[in-house]
């Protein structure tokens, strides 16, 4: 499961335990990003404080673990670059899954190496209630095309063949609701975060003063 966690909260927590359950995975694995290539119109908190905030979130689940993967990386972060790592470390009989939100997989088709992210993973993507029932029907991204996927962003390589659009299993998550962009404003409004996030994660926050000036995005 890979994100920003800036912070970490419960609709994360959920879908992951969801993802669990639902497609009977051995165990979740968070990743924190390191330095995300797609979040350039905020300052990013700390990589480290991410990582730890995660580690607290998590520590009390035995089926989910924390990986330090792409925070001890040098340079951007490429969400390709960390699954064949995994690939290669797990072999190639392994099913491998990656969990994000429904919006992110929609951009899919412009990420880094889209042909090869496609072939390494199966997608689950965590819906809201609500989710547009015409994308969610579309659960196969090739509904989208290279046309609606707009062609490949900079640094893609290039856009998937039919035959390589990713497959994609979509997954309803009612706490999904909860974001995180609400929650640094809130810290820094102010107002209360209570029940949104894991107690030992406020905690953080407020003990090294993290999101005290930074406008949410």
């Amino acid at each position: 499961m890979g994100g920003t966690f800036d912070p970490i909260h419960y609709g994360h927590l959920v879908a992951a335990e969801e993802a669990l359950v639902q497609f009977s995975l051995d165990r979740v694995m968070f990743m924190p990003t390191g330095r995300p290539v797609r979040k350039t119109h905020r300052n990013v908190t700390a990589a480290e404080d991410r990582y730890l905030m995660t580690v607290l979130a998590t520590a009390s689940n035995p089926d989910f673990e924390v990986s330090r993967l792409e925070v001890d990386r040098e340079g951007a972060t490429y969400t390709v670059d960390t699954m064949q790592t995994l690939r290669d470390q797990y072999g190639p009989r392994a099913d491998l899954f990656f969990i994000t939100g429904a919006d992110a997989v929609r951009e899919i088709l412009t990420w880094k190496d889209a042909a090869r992210f496609a072939g390494l993973c199966t997608f689950i993507a965590a819906t809201r209630p609500g989710f547009d029932a015409d994308i969610a029907a579309g659960a196969e991204i090739a509904a989208l095309g290279p046309d609606a996927a707009g062609g490949a962003a900079e640094g893609s390589d290039e856009v998937p063949a039919p035959t390589e659009w990713p497959k994609v299993e979509y997954m309803e998550v009612p706490a999904l609701a909860i974001s995180s962009s609400d929650i640094r404003d809130r810290v820094r409004d102010g107002r209360p975060i209570r029940y949104l996030l894991p107690e030992s994660v406020a905690a953080y926050i407020f003990k090294n003063e993290l999101y005290q000036e930074v406008a949410g995005g």
